[in-house]
């Protein structure tokens, strides 16, 4: 079973009571339920997490390390502030997806510039919390596809 870590960034937690003109009227215990809902159907084991810190964030990514597959993460404001979060990200090696409930390229200027996007296999950004959603099913498929890629090699070496 696949196991991937999904972290929400500083003010998540506000979701739905926050700027709902720019981040929607849905909590953040509605998106990690319509998470966890697909998980399921997927066979995808997820661990939910969200923090205001960005060392309890970069704690979190190292952890992946040795017990998951991949990370879906919306850095939230430390997407345009956070080397430490990017030098996490690419240490640990795990195909990891950027997802943003707005569209950062649509917002004020310094929203353009990710640190995340570079050590990202992907990025979701302007889809609400349907790109949660989108990220997990693109990880799931990039994770079984390489997966088989390594199955395939090591019957084909045998």
């Amino acid at each position: 079973m696949l196991r991937i870590r999904v972290l929400h960034g500083p003010n998540l937690n506000l979701l739905g009571s926050r700027e709902p003109s720019i981040y929607g009227t849905l909590s953040l215990e509605a998106i990690d339920s319509a998470i966890s809902k697909l998980a399921v159907e997927l066979a995808v084991k997820v661990d939910l997490r969200q923090s205001n810190s960005e060392g309890e964030l970069v704690t979190w990514i190292q952890e992946t390390r040795e017990e998951y597959d991949g990370i879906i993460i919306n850095p939230a404001a430390y997407t345009h502030t956070s080397i430490a979060i990017r030098d996490a990200i690419a240490a640990v090696g795990l195909p990891t997806i950027e997802v943003h409930l707005s569209n950062i390229y649509q917002r004020e200027e310094f929203r353009h510039r990710s640190y995340i996007s570079g050590v990202s296999i992907g990025q979701i950004s302007g889809l609400g919390p349907t790109g949660y959603l989108l990220a997990l099913r693109g990880l799931h498929d990039h994770l079984t596809a390489s997966k088989r890629g390594k199955l395939t090699s090591a019957q084909t070496a045998s």
